[in-house]
Parts: structure tokens; sequence; C-alpha cells
């Protein structure tokens, strides 16, 4: 949603979206090495490709999901910037004590 010349972030928890949002920007569902708990995922995160930084595990949708889907997840996001291109920005939240 565009409010003015800035786009607006959406928050989701539908698999098929997130998906569809990380596949777009050649993104693949990883983790962080060494996060794991008694073999959980205890991180989440997104590896953009070209992107330096943090070493990251792939780790199958399957798993991402199943972790997204016990820690009740949120997915923020945005398709686009302000300037129409796309955007990478996401972030994934812990839902609220009132939203559990």
């Amino acid at each position: 949603m565009r409010v003015g010349n800035v786009e607006r972030t959406r928050v989701t928890r539908n698999h098929d979206t997130i998906r569809q949002w990380a596949e777009r920007r050649g993104a693949r569902p990883a983790t962080m090495p060494g996060s794991e708990d008694g073999g959980q995922l205890r991180v989440l995160r997104f590896d953009f490709p070209g992107y330096g930084g943090a070493v990251l595990r792939p780790v199958d949708w399957d798993e991402w999901f199943a972790t997204f889907d016990a820690w009740h997840m949120h997915f923020r996001y945005q398709d686009r910037r302000a300037d129409g291109t796309p955007s990478n920005f996401n972030r994934l939240e812990l839902p609220t004590r009132e939203e559990r």
C-alpha cells in the first residue's frame, strides 16, 4: 500500500506470500550457524545473493516454516521502495502477548 511517496510495510503469516516475496529477490531460507537448540532452529534469516556479512546456514523451506509457525511469528515486509524499485526490507516478529 502506498501513502504519498512512501511504501507501507505489510504483515503476513501466509507461507505462500513469504516464499514468493523471498524467491522474487533470490533469497533463500537460512539460519545462523550454532543457533540451534536441541536440533530446533532458533534464528530465522533470509540469505540474499550478493550480501556479505554473517555466514548463514541454508535450511529448507519446511524447516524454516516449522520454526516460523512454532513461534507464531509474523513477517513484516515491503514490496517496493518509494522510488518503485524492489525492497528487501523484512523483519520477523514474535507476537505480542495479546496475540498469542
